[in-house]
């Protein structure tokens, strides 16, 4: 059973290795991780943030016009959610589904 369960251990680390992305370790030696998202530049990036500030007002108040400072000032609904599926570990969703597949023996 020993055996069985080293090598278990040994695909587990693999398949980490393999599918584990989205989060890479601080290298502060603290137990902490990072997560990146790709941003053009700096203006970008502060238009995802205060985009996703808006539509937090906005789910809060309901009220959009106290968000809208000008007539063509909206949230950029579309740039928000790019920046959340960067955020979405779907590569480390997959290894949890090879780790159902070792669990079940398969």
């Amino acid at each position: 059973m020993q055996t069985n369960e080293t090598e278990t251990l040994a695909r587990l680390k693999k398949l980490t290795a393999l599918h584990f992305r989205t989060l890479k370790p601080a290298n502060d030696n603290s137990k902490n991780y990072i997560a990146q998202i790709e941003i053009l530049n700096y203006f970008e990036l502060g238009c995802v943030i205060t985009d996703m500030i808006k539509l937090c007002i906005l789910a809060l108040d309901h009220d959009m016009h106290k968000v809208e400072e000008k007539k063509n000032q909206s949230i950029n609904v579309s740039l928000v959610l790019e920046t959340v599926l960067q955020l979405f570990p779907l590569s480390e969703m997959e290894f949890l589904s090879c780790v159902g597949e070792v669990v079940d023996g398969d």
